[in-house]
């Protein structure tokens, strides 16, 4: 069994794999990793190796306590990847981004795929169908346009996520609404359309926390997976360890 560790901006997700098959899966503050990984060991005493992914700080000590449990690889642009990067500055690419990547490749072998993850960032990748990673775009995600709209201004109040009624806000919390959730909407939507232009054939793969959200109101197709990054992680675990 696989134990996988991904730590984001702001949450931390936890999940066991047995073989390709997802057994569980928890998110947690990083306040709360330490405690959530001694349980995970001690419900499933079969885990063996285990994968960090981190974009985030994660504590020295809960390193230092998941390595006294299990082989840990650390994620990083040193392992083997699944795809041929052509990104300029491949020491400079998330490696949350590999991870998507890698997921493609397994789960879209020979197509042309166009990852978006919308989590604290909303981040586009695109890998051809020659298995070329080309790079994509990052943008700023649903969360961090409400809070700079709050942060940066003098007046404008912070709202929760909510789609809005009409595209013509008639309050400010109206507006807002409008012009973030449809705005990251016209976004999505205007980004796949420029890819299709181009790649007729296009597989769009839509992730993270604000998938399922957002996966409601776009007009185009798309395959809708909260667990694509967490699915490339074991596989890269694996890819890495046979």
């Amino acid at each position: 069994m696989n134990l996988i560790v991904d730590v984001g901006n702001t949450l931390v997700k936890i999940a066991v794999f047995q073989n390709d098959t997802l057994v569980e899966k928890q998110t947690v503050e990083i306040s709360e990793v330490d405690d959530l990984q001694k349980n995970f060991f001690q419900d499933y005493p079969n885990i063996q190796k285990s994968i960090l992914s981190s974009v985030g700080k994660l504590p020295k000590e809960v390193l230092e306590n998941l390595k006294n449990q299990c082989d840990v690889m650390i994620l990083d642009a040193n392992l083997k990847f699944p795809f041929n990067n052509l990104y300029a500055t491949p020491n400079t690419l998330g490696v949350d981004r590999m991870a998507l990547v890698s997921a493609s490749v397994k789960h879209h072998p020979n197509q042309n795929v166009l990852i978006i993850d919308s989590g604290s960032c909303i981040t586009y990748d695109f890998i051809t169908k020659d298995n070329d990673y080309l790079g994509g775009a990052i943008s700023p995600g649903i969360r961090l346009r409400y809070k700079s709209l709050h942060d940066l201004t003098a007046n404008l109040p912070l709202l929760d996520t909510e789609m809005p009624k009409a595209i013509i806000g008639d309050t400010t919390a109206a507006a807002i609404h409008s012009g973030v959730v449809l705005g990251i909407i016209k976004e999505i939507d205007g980004v796949i359309e420029d890819y299709r232009e181009n790649y007729s054939d296009l597989t769009v793969i839509l992730t993270g926390g604000d998938a399922i959200f957002l996966s409601k109101q776009l007009k185009n197709s798309i395959f809708a997976n909260s667990n694509f990054l967490l699915e490339g992680l074991n596989f890269i675990l694996e890819y890495n360890t046979h």
